[in-house]
């Protein structure tokens, strides 16, 4: 028995349950400090943000009390939303549909301007980020100047919010659809920008080496050697990023930048709580119509290169 335990492979053994146990319990003890500072920041930003406020309300019989403020707004919410929803009857229901959607007509021109403020922000933002995206991948760039300027730039093209360079696209070109295709744009180049770098970084670098070792150029690497691997993350973050677009491109109308978002302020402006509900089914009806449709397309294309 003591040969037994002073053999090498059986002190192996003990050595590794003993290391095992040994990582193990600093694995648990790390998750649990993290799970602390996680559930210690969850707590003091909803404090921040006023989650934990009590507040005075009203009561149905007039008298004050003290209620939670997140309770106490609830009920407003629903309110509100009641306000936006119409008055339907079987018997009237062409009538009232008609009377819901009375600018029907307008609504759908600034439906199709929004999508293709979207589309051609889409297209801007698509060249700017897919051009920007190999030197700002550190796998490939040229060099780390080229690499931290494109880098930087990609980073204010994300950061600054689109409303803001709406604003500022409105007031050097003035109230349209143009403010809202640069804004979008712009920030579409910066976003895009990053997921492109980030596909790039894990693409195989043989085939790029061998292009190289037969006299290619830089461009000539990155077009035959890293385009064709990315192709396909390329076309399926670009259908998801049109989808968010038209979503925006409704949204910085507020600022004069064209699309639905100037029927949405004016309807919030005016309380016209019932263009509200249908602005925003028409905006879902639209989101919905192009998610389903770039949904098909991924997969065919997805589907088209495994086959491949």
């Amino acid at each position: 028995m003591t040969e037994a335990f002073h053999h090498p492979s059986y002190r192996a053994v003990l050595d590794f349950e003993r290391s095992y146990a040994l990582h193990r319990n600093r694995a648990r003890l790390r998750t649990a400090l993290v799970a602390l500072v996680l559930v210690t920041l969850f707590i003091v930003t909803a404090d921040f943000s006023n989650f934990f406020k009590v507040t005075q309300v009203t009561l149905t019989d007039g008298s004050r009390a003290e209620r939670w403020i997140l309770l106490a707004g609830l009920p407003r919410l629903g309110e509100y939303m009641a306000k936006t929803l119409p008055a339907l009857s079987w018997e009237t229901l062409g009538t009232d549909l008609a009377t819901w959607f009375w600018r029907w007509k307008i609504w759908g021109w600034l439906l199709l301007e929004t999508v293709l403020v979207a589309f051609m922000a889409t297209s801007l933002g698509v060249a700017g980020g897919f051009l920007l995206s190999f030197p700002a991948a550190r796998n490939i760039s040229p060099n780390r100047w080229i690499l931290s300027l494109t880098r930087r730039f990609l980073e204010v093209a994300r950061t600054v919010p689109e409303l803001v360079f709406a604003l500022i696209f409105v007031f050097c070109f003035g109230v349209g659809p143009m403010a809202g295709v640069l804004a979008i744009g712009l920030h579409t180049c910066g976003s895009l920008g990053k997921l492109y770098s980030e596909v790039n970084e894990n693409i195989d670098m043989r085939p790029l080496e061998g292009v190289k070792s037969a006299g290619g150029s830089w461009f000539d690497q990155i077009r035959y050697g890293a385009v064709p691997q990315i192709l396909p993350n390329i076309i399926s973050y670009t259908l998801l990023r049109f989808e968010i677009n038209v979503r925006s491109s409704s949204i910085i109308g507020y600022v004069g930048a064209g699309g639905l978002g100037q029927e949405l302020r004016t309807a919030v402006s005016l309380q016209e709580y019932t263009d509200l509900s249908a602005l925003f089914l028409i905006i879902f009806a639209a989101v919905f119509v192009i998610d389903w449709g770039s949904e098909k397309l991924r997969h065919r294309v997805i589907g088209l290169e495994r086959n491949a």
